[in-house]
């Protein structure tokens, strides 16, 4: 599951109030070009040739040349970090963790413009899902345009040969779930005579970030737990200190202690999360919907004959009691965000978002995440189909879509295809996954538990939360892995709030209270 860009860690680079003012201000940069457009934005490939068709493509619809800084996305934050501290901040910059301190600094202290009442006259830049736009608040308030991602990507995936081999149904509660993993551990699913299957397959997750939306917080948040903080009795609570928290990790350990999961669940690589379920050892991953077209492309590489009719879905589970609540996500993936060291004027700003503005549009969220129709991709059915990908100069376009120009797409995503199209999956399995994967996003919203602390900052959190973060995660794998008992588990909790805990709660209300969240 990918890290929520919520939470805030110590030692991340601090920029003085007094740089972040220079930095705005202007120093030594340079005011912006209304003919170019110099950016900054991750790179997950080879960089896209300024003369290439890609490249071309999108300058002639923004209508303007673009000055495009690709830097790679291992070096991305660190590069962000150097550049907010620098006089050189580019006209617009894709951030990624816009809760991070130096970005925080660096907008409160004006260098980057508050769009958060600007973007109304820019139809395809305002907001299309109220939750994320307030989600992607830094301190309250908007210092740029969010990247829209599925809001509600949490689901299960299961072997559906096992499942049928069985005759079970995909679960419906946390019950369900239970004998489903109980079967695949006991039951000799694979039909080999041994008993060298399990159920549920956990992987090891970082201690860094109690929040970090891993199978462990889904769990959480279906018994009934706060998604990271929530409001109880007219007061911000943390997940892991209310009576639901201990019924969910009851529920873990139960798996964990009758040995239906995976026994390096403690110890084993996100990376190769996929790998036991693909090898027939594990049969049940809790996670994105968007692991399904992972394994079914996995399988694919083994048998392609077989390959659709290995992998099923289900969606959020009822608790016990039947009632339903269901695992968001923040509904984006960091924001665009405009200098105001270089783009001074509310005129040169009018410029920049027209600009952006045509990117959003449904012509350029095509382009950017589909490519040049008629070139690499036709549309059949209301899909996109790659066309010629072998012939090396469709391969060019395919390579700057997918590792580049796609991160500057702001309205469509993978699960959020937006005015951007969906591309074809072969099988009919796979076309009936897909479809399932937006009934079961829409369903399972209507359940959704959010967290209110998102759009605010805790300056407590950010000071101390190379320490606060690991008390609750680490007392957490200690408990289920039966190195501490619930009241040592508890102990911990006191220490949190010692801490520091009891502070960032205190900060993050206040904060809520002041932007009327």
């Amino acid at each position: 599951m990918s890290a929520s860009p919520r939470r805030i860690l110590a030692g991340v680079l601090t920029l003085t109030t007094a740089l972040a003012v220079s930095a705005c201000a202007g120093g030594g940069g340079t005011e912006a070009d209304g003919n170019t457009l110099t950016m900054m934005v991750p790179l997950f490939g080879t960089a896209p040739d300024p003369k290439g068709e890609m490249h071309q493509a999108v300058e002639k619809l923004a209508g303007k040349k673009l000055a495009i800084t690709w830097t790679p996305n291992a070096e991305y934050n660190e590069k962000t970090n150097v550049v907010l501290a620098s006089d050189s901040i580019p006209d617009v910059m894709v951030i990624q963790d816009n809760k991070s301190p130096s970005f925080v600094q660096a907008a409160k202290a004006g260098a980057f413009w508050d769009l958060t009442d600007k973007l109304d006259k820019y139809p395809n830049l305002k907001p299309k899902s109220e939750q994320a736009w307030i989600n992607s608040k830094t301190d309250g308030r908007n210092y740029g345009i969010y990247r829209v991602r599925a809001l509600l990507r949490s689901a299960i995936v299961l072997r559906k040969d096992w499942l049928d081999k069985l005759d079970l149904e995909p679960p419906q509660t946390t019950d369900d779930l239970y004998e489903i993993a109980k079967a695949f551990t006991e039951r000799d699913p694979d039909g080999n005579g041994k008993k060298d299957t399990y159920g549920l397959i956990l992987p090891k997750w970082p201690s860094t970030n109690f929040s970090a939306s891993n199978p462990y917080n889904v769990i959480d948040v279906w018994f009934g737990t706060p998604n990271n903080y929530g409001m109880r009795d007219g007061k911000l609570v943390p997940e892991f200190d209310v009576p639901e928290f201990w019924e969910a990790q009851k529920y873990i350990k139960r798996f964990i202690d009758e040995g239906l999961v995976n026994p390096d669940w403690a110890t084993l690589d996100t990376g190769k999360w996929n790998d036991p379920f693909v090898q027939g050892k594990g049969g049940i991953i809790i996670d994105v919907n968007v692991r399904a077209g992972e394994l079914f492309d996995d399988f694919k590489e083994l048998d392609p004959e077989t390959y659709d009719e290995k992998v099923a879905m289900a969606g959020n589970l009822s608790r016990p009691d039947g009632k339903k609540f269901s695992y968001p996500f923040t509904g984006y993936n960091g924001i665009v965000a405009v200098s105001k060291q270089r783009v001074r004027t509310e005129q040169q700003l009018d410029d920049v978002l027209k600009t952006l503005d045509k990117l959003a549009s449904k012509e350029g969220s095509i382009l950017l995440n589909n490519g040049i129709e008629g070139r690499n991709f036709k549309v059949e059915d209301g899909y996109a189909v790659k066309v010629n990908d072998q012939d090396p100069a469709m391969k060019v376009i395919n390579n700057d879509v997918e590792f580049a120009f796609i991160q500057l797409g702001m309205t469509s995503s993978v699960g959020v295809a937006g005015e951007a199209y969906e591309w074809m999956r072969p099988s009919q399995a796979e076309k009936d996954w897909l479809k399932q994967r937006d009934e079961l996003m829409n369903l399972d919203l209507q359940t959704a538990v959010h967290d209110p602390s998102l759009p605010v900052i805790s300056e407590t959190a950010v000071q101390r939360g190379a320490t606060l973060n690991p008390i609750p995660t680490d007392a957490r794998i200690k408990y289920l892995a039966g190195d501490l008992t619930e009241e040592q588990f508890r102990a911990e909790v006191k220490r949190w709030y010692d801490s520091g805990g009891t502070q960032t709660l205190a900060e993050l209300q206040a904060g809520m209270v002041k932007t009327g969240g």
